[in-house]
């Protein structure tokens, strides 16, 4: 029974970002208020890297809006991701902590929040000068990474190094020292800072078991750099992110996509409250029953209206064009109200 069990949650956990849900729900027409301009939707396979492409979605819209034009690479910010734990693990593994690690091992998941660390570490690139052309299985390399970093191999950690950047050179390209843009030259790191200061977007999240007004880390198995959100009640939450899309700033959203009323196929999420106020009391329900869990991420682009008037956002998602909507999501105010894990709004 305890075998049974196990398999289930790990399934669970195998399929969360990278779901692709097609339930039986009724088609509806959608009046957009308001939408914002976007980069192409773009297509995370079978990675748990929806974390990444929602960020940067939501770093490209908000340069769209203001004249710019940026397209980033997902493809440098997860070689940078594997690579730094790998030197984590490696440095772990050194002091003889390494079993008390992280036992899942290497992986792609993660949370939006830990974009903004680990550009600001190890910089952007654009999305033309570096992505894979061809397919590549993320998963199987965070696997033959772990294995690198568990094998016995040479006592120097520079040398093990250089092997962990040689296998993702391979797999993925080598990692580039310069940036072109608009006739300059910069390095990734001065690039990541030209598109994205380190304070330029707030996380906010609302769980009645902290108190409101401060920030706490988020007790969310994906939230593997400890990042702190501050906390605000639903009603603010919801408020902030409405003010911000009518403002023309995206706002990029982490949630829960484990609802019978989630279809990328059909392009829409609702749920099974929506004639109700969704309370506080229930969000935190939700939260610690495991109702609502950490599973996706999308970027919010815009507001809309179904055909009796009820509030929708629009979403840009990460798994492709082949729905209604060419990639894009409607998602009930609702749904939005009780799915949230948290948001990511830029500070204007």
């Amino acid at each position: 029974m305890k075998r049974n069990a196990f398999i289930i949650i790990a399934l669970l956990l195998l399929i969360g970002c990278g779901k692709r849900k097609h339930n039986e729900i009724p088609n509806e027409k959608f009046t957009d208020e308001i939408r914002l301009k976007t980069t192409p939707v773009k297509d995370q396979g079978t990675s748990s890297l929806c974390w990444a492409y929602a960020m940067l979605a939501t770093i490209e819209t908000e340069h769209l809006m203001q004249g710019d034009s940026v397209n980033l690479s997902v493809d440098f910010v997860a070689r940078a991701y594997l690579e730094e734990q790998a030197k984590r693990r490696l440095l772990l593994k050194d002091k003889g902590s390494f079993l008390k690690s992280n036992s899942n091992g290497i992986t792609t998941r993660g949370m939006s929040s830990m974009l903004l660390d680990l550009i600001h570490i190890y910089g952007l690139q654009n999305y033309d000068a570096y992505h894979r052309k061809e397919y590549t299985n993320y998963d199987a390399l965070a696997r033959k990474l772990n294995q690198a970093v568990l094998s016995p191999g040479s006592s120097l950690f520079s040398t093990r190094i250089k092997h962990i950047n040689e296998m993702l050179d391979q797999e993925i390209g080598y990692s580039t020292k310069q940036v072109f843009m608009y006739g300059a030259v910069y390095t990734p790191q001065e690039f990541a800072r030209s598109v994205c200061r380190d304070d330029e977007y707030i996380a906010m999240t609302s769980f009645s078991h902290h108190p409101f007004g401060e920030k706490f880390p988020l007790e969310v198995p994906d939230n593997y750099f400890h990042n702190t959100f501050l906390n605000v009640p639903i009603d603010t939450l919801m408020q902030t992110v409405e003010k911000s899309i009518r403002k023309g700033h995206p706002v990029c959203w982490e949630g829960d996509v484990s609802e019978d009323g989630f279809s990328f196929a059909k392009g829409i999420a609702i749920t099974d409250k929506e004639f109700m106020k969704i309370s506080q009391e229930l969000r935190q329900d939700a939260f610690e029953t495991h109702k609502t869990t950490d599973d996706h991420c999308m970027e919010i682009v815009g507001i809309a209206r179904d055909s009796k008037g009820k509030k929708f956002f629009i979403c840009k998602n990460s798994w492709g064009t082949n729905n209604r909507f060419n990639g894009f999501m409607y998602l009930s105010y609702n749904y939005v109200r009780l799915k949230t894990i948290a948001v990511y709004i830029p500070v204007a």
